[in-house]
């Protein structure tokens, strides 16, 4: 049986192809195998017994020394061993390699890739055939039918055969997809016979890129990366647009380094509130605990003496070095951050009080009282030198974005390496089995917004001495709706348990790049924030998709 596309290879046909190769191969391998049984087998056989050893509750000390020292002396052998045949079985794997180089894609694999494009325009030609002549069928009946309902029958089982006729095409489809893929994967499966499961950079790569490629859908990949590729297109074409409407570029390193400036604070935050979003939640006071450190910064930052008064108080901290009223102004922006962020924390793991409600209890509180200690006076700029002693430019590289990167690296870690961060991912996931399993998760759920306060007391002094003070109350207003839009654009899911840092940082950077360069294009700010609510809409619509697909 032939096509235009090759010869269609029979199971039998291709067993044959690949008869010589497996026999080639094996022939080597039993030899490898012998060299490596009182050697490299044996060295893998008797590490397990000493990691099961240590790892043994019922044996004493003693015990466990004597035996893993017998293990000890016993590697020791086979270590010799394996050393000493280490230069033939190197030889012999070599050897093998070189047949599979020369005759695995030649003899078997092109010839199967062949016939599997042979077979799809054989299966597309079956479809197209089969549909015809459905067509055909269904016309013919139509044609002695004079009932309306009896021709709505006929209509209705004309399309379900149509179906089924798609269905079998796309899993004939598939099943051809899956020979040749396991064409494919059988070569690496002989490499790690071979080596032991070791495998160069470039075959990693080609493995991995198979493995994409196989598993591809399309459906999958727009609901994952859509909205991504369609701000990419959008930033082009303000890109275009931008030196023909303002006469200058848009893409310059001098603009690149200001969203990154711009950028660094905001990580902080969204960093924050992504951990709450990660268990379903929330946070509305983000912009109303910035406007509560711009105003505390800079009132212990303060260039001079105060004008402005907390609670009728007039602070004047000159008299304490600036490195001191520094590091102070962090630590008061901290511990007040987490003991605001943990009060929400409390009522909402305390009493299930939903997220909403406690953490806009929090932001009408916090708002409400440094209104009210300030009188809404701004407290002006702090002292100049601090910018250059905590965030200095290297040339025109502003280091607050190493500040930035420091807090995504420690973020990362946390998330991903502790015990407390796989409880987060448990318990976001699915709070009453992560309970059965015995993580708190009360405490779980307090450390997150413990975790969520500090980053938005750090974040927030950074953009305090980024903007060289201010000590606005309303500084920050509309903050919290940028770090959650962040993070919801950044992949971060509110039905909890989904999300990585890498999507977090990609979010921020996309909503301050798209603000700059509206921004500099002259776009309403009031119309700017139509376009971040159509991105949030349709982020979080996608996230559905998402969801009720897995459902």
């Amino acid at each position: 049986m032939a096509t235009t596309a090759g010869k269609i290879l029979t199971v039998e046909e291709e067993t044959k192809l690949l008869q010589p190769i497996d026999e080639y191969v094996s022939g080597i391998q039993k030899k490898i195998d012998a060299l490596r049984l009182d050697g490299t087998t044996k060295v893998v056989d008797l590490q397990s017994s000493i990691d099961a050893t240590r790892g043994d509750k019922v044996l004493t000390k003693a015990e466990q020394d004597k035996l893993i020292a017998g293990y000890k002396a016993e590697m020791e052998k086979a270590k010799a061993v394996e050393s000493k045949n280490k230069a033939e079985v190197d030889k012999l794997i070599a050897d093998a390699e070189g047949y599979l180089k020369a005759h695995f894609a030649k003899d078997y694999l092109e010839p199967v890739k062949a016939s599997c494009a042979a077979e799809r325009e054989a299966a597309k030609v079956a479809y197209q055939k089969n549909l015809a002549e459905l067509e055909r069928a269904h016309k013919a009946d139509i044609a002695k039918i004079k009932d309306a309902a009896e021709i709505k029958d006929e209509k209705y089982v004309y399309k379900n055969k149509q179906f089924d006729a798609k269905v079998s095409y796309q899993q004939e489809l598939q099943r051809i997809k899956d020979r040749q893929h396991e064409a494919f994967v059988y070569e690496y499966h002989l490499i790690d016979l071979l080596r032991m499961s070791k495998f160069t950079f470039g075959e990693n790569m080609a493995q991995k890129r198979e493995h994409y490629a196989y598993t591809f859908n399309t459906r999958t990949f727009l609901l994952n990366n859509g909205l991504y590729i369609a701000i990419v297109l959008v930033f082009a074409a303000l890109c275009a647009i931008t030196p023909a409407v303002k006469g200058t570029q848009l893409l310059t390193t001098t603009n690149v380094l200001n969203i990154l400036q711009q950028a660094s604070p905001r990580i902080f935050l969204a960093l924050g509130v992504g951990g709450l979003i990660l268990q379903t939640g929330t946070d509305l006071s983000i912009g109303r605990m910035v406007g509560m450190c711009m105003v505390i910064s800079t009132a212990i930052m303060h260039l001079g003496p105060n004008t402005g008064t907390i609670f009728g108080v007039a602070l004047d901290l000159t008299s304490l070095a600036v490195p001191v009223r520094v590091i102070l102004a962090l630590l008061v922006n901290i511990v007040l951050c987490t003991a605001f962020s943990a009060l929400a924390g409390f009522f909402t793991a305390r009493f299930k009080m939903h997220w909403f409600i406690s953490t806009m209890a929090n932001m009408l509180i916090i708002f409400g009282l440094m209104t009210y200690a300030t009188k809404g006076v701004s407290f002006g700029a702090i002292e100049p030198t601090i910018p250059n002693m905590v965030i200095p430019k290297l040339g025109s590289f502003p280091t607050i974005i190493l500040w930035a990167v420091a807090a995504i690296a420690i973020v990362w870690f946390i998330w991903n390496k502790t015990t407390f961060g796989k409880n987060m991912y448990a318990v976001g996931g699915n709070p009453e089995a992560a309970s059965v399993s015995g993580i708190n998760v009360f405490a779980v759920s307090i450390g997150v917004f413990i975790l969520a306060g500090i980053l938005y007391g750090f974040g927030s002094w950074l953009e305090c001495i980024r903007m060289v003070g201010s000590g606005s109350a309303a500084y920050g207003q509309g903050w919290e709706t940028d770090a959650i839009a962040a993070c919801v654009v950044g992949g971060i899911s509110f039905t909890g348990g989904i999300g990585k840092i890498s999507g977090i940082t990609i979010g921020v950077l996309i909503f301050t790049a798209l603000t700059y360069s509206l921004t500099i294009l002259g776009i309403d700010t009031n119309l700017q924030f139509v376009c971040s609510g159509i991105i949030i809409l349709v982020a979080v619509t996608l996230d559905c998709l998402k969801y009720v697909q897995k459902k």
